[in-house]
């Protein structure tokens, strides 16, 4: 999909893409979890549908296929944060070191 067809590269609607399976999926508790967040921000006015989809749209064609849904939607919510001044960049590195050094799994944290 190009530019001059009107689409960018993320845009399939009315594409041939094969059947979609309809079997359900038992979402992971991370999954949950940023969706649990979305709907915190959206409420507190930090995060927009139109701001999400903004995000997604700009992460280029790579990033897009690399990432998981949910993965693209953490990324999205993350930079929306970001750019309300909920935090810096700066301040979530740190956060980030701090729980790396909590442990790499939930009953490792807990042993401190």
């Amino acid at each position: 999909m190009t530019d001059t067809d009107g689409r960018r590269w993320h845009d399939m609607g009315g594409q041939p893409a094969g059947p979609v399976a309809m079997e359900g999926h038992d979402f992971a508790l991370w999954e949950k979890r940023i969706d649990a967040l979305m709907v915190l921000c959206g409420n507190k006015g930090l995060l927009t549908v139109d701001g999400l989809r903004r995000v997604l749209e700009d992460m280029g064609e790579e990033a897009f296929e690399k990432y998981s849904y949910y993965e693209r939607w953490i990324a999205s919510v993350n930079q929306n944060l970001i750019e309300h001044g909920v935090y810096s960049p700066e301040e979530l590195g740190t956060k980030m070191l701090e729980v790396a050094a909590r442990g790499a799994t939930y009953g490792e944290a807990q042993n401190d």
